[in-house]
């Protein structure tokens, strides 16, 4: 059930992380559950560092901590696969 789970948050993630950035992204939808994925563990690690992973009621401070490295590992992804894939057009 844990594979599940993160795979559901990290499409929702890189769905949301998408709808947050400017323009048009050309990374395909599986590669954007991986960095929607990505992000959640690396928003978990951060905010365990930062001493606010586990607090009483919802967790909303992970919650941004993961919605931001989304956010940054989408759009870094986005580059990455425009440059691999030599496409110049960027909206």
């Amino acid at each position: 059930m844990g594979w599940l789970w993160a795979i559901i948050v990290g499409l929702v993630l890189g769905l949301i992380a998408k709808a947050i950035i400017p323009g048009k992204q050309h990374v395909p939808l599986w590669l954007t559950v991986i960095l929607g994925m990505i992000g959640a563990i690396a928003g978990n690690a951060i905010a365990r560092a930062a001493g606010v992973d586990a607090t009483s009621g919802i967790d909303w401070w992970r919650h941004v901590f993961q919605l931001v490295m989304a956010i940054i590992l989408v759009g870094l992804g986005d580059r990455a696969w425009t440059a691999a894939r030599g496409d110049k057009r960027r909206a």
